[in-house]
Protein backbone atom coordinates (compact mmCIF):
# COMPACT_ATOMS: atom_id res chain seq x y z
CA UNK A 1 0.00 0.00 0.00
CA UNK A 2 1.41 3.39 -0.97
CA UNK A 3 0.68 6.22 1.45
CA UNK A 4 0.66 9.81 0.25
CA UNK A 5 0.05 13.35 1.41
CA UNK A 6 -1.03 14.08 4.96
CA UNK A 7 -1.00 10.41 6.02
CA UNK A 8 2.62 10.04 5.00
CA UNK A 9 3.55 13.24 6.85
CA UNK A 10 1.85 12.11 10.08
CA UNK A 11 3.68 8.79 9.96
CA UNK A 12 6.91 10.75 10.32
CA UNK A 13 5.76 12.45 13.55
CA UNK A 14 6.17 10.36 16.73
CA UNK A 15 3.65 10.07 19.55
CA UNK A 16 4.81 11.77 22.77
CA UNK A 17 3.49 11.70 26.33
CA UNK A 18 2.67 15.32 27.13
CA UNK A 19 1.18 15.04 30.60
CA UNK A 20 -0.20 12.88 33.39
CA UNK A 21 -2.11 14.88 35.99
CA UNK A 22 -4.28 13.98 39.00
CA UNK A 23 -8.02 14.31 38.43
CA UNK A 24 -11.29 13.59 40.18
CA UNK A 25 -12.47 10.00 39.89
CA UNK A 26 -15.38 9.53 37.48
CA UNK A 27 -18.77 8.70 38.96
CA UNK A 28 -18.50 5.27 40.59
CA UNK A 29 -14.69 5.38 40.52
CA UNK A 30 -12.57 5.04 43.62
CA UNK A 31 -8.98 5.73 44.52
CA UNK A 32 -6.55 7.96 42.66
CA UNK A 33 -7.24 8.80 39.01
CA UNK A 34 -5.15 10.62 36.43
CA UNK A 35 -5.82 12.27 33.11
CA UNK A 36 -3.17 11.77 30.45
CA UNK A 37 -2.41 13.44 27.15
CA UNK A 38 -0.47 11.88 24.27
CA UNK A 39 0.24 14.03 21.23
CA UNK A 40 1.35 13.45 17.66
CA UNK A 41 1.93 16.86 16.14
CA UNK A 42 -1.39 18.68 16.43
CA UNK A 43 -3.32 15.47 17.17
CA UNK A 44 -4.13 14.76 20.81
CA UNK A 45 -5.25 11.63 22.64
CA UNK A 46 -6.71 12.29 26.09
CA UNK A 47 -7.68 9.57 28.53
CA UNK A 48 -8.43 8.74 32.16
CA UNK A 49 -6.85 5.94 34.13
CA UNK A 50 -7.10 4.74 37.73
CA UNK A 51 -3.86 4.26 39.61
CA UNK A 52 -0.95 6.04 41.19
CA UNK A 53 1.04 8.61 39.22
CA UNK A 54 3.80 6.02 38.74
CA UNK A 55 1.37 3.33 37.51
CA UNK A 56 -0.46 5.61 35.11
CA UNK A 57 2.76 7.14 33.77
CA UNK A 58 4.14 3.63 33.12
CA UNK A 59 0.91 2.67 31.32
CA UNK A 60 0.96 5.83 29.17
CA UNK A 61 4.64 5.32 28.29
CA UNK A 62 3.92 1.72 27.23
CA UNK A 63 0.90 2.88 25.20
CA UNK A 64 2.99 5.58 23.54
CA UNK A 65 5.68 3.02 22.70
CA UNK A 66 3.10 0.69 21.09
CA UNK A 67 1.61 3.55 19.07
CA UNK A 68 5.08 4.44 17.79
CA UNK A 69 5.83 0.81 16.93
CA UNK A 70 2.65 0.71 14.83
CA UNK A 71 3.59 4.04 13.23
CA UNK A 72 7.06 2.76 12.30
CA UNK A 73 5.55 -0.45 10.94
CA UNK A 74 3.29 1.58 8.66
CA UNK A 75 6.27 3.67 7.49
CA UNK A 76 7.96 0.48 6.27
CA UNK A 77 4.97 -0.24 4.02
CA UNK A 78 5.17 3.09 2.18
Amino acid sequence: MKLTGATETWLEVPFVRRSVTPTVAPEGGEGPWHQYVITQGDNEITGLRAGTLTEVTRHVDELTERLNERRVGKQKHK
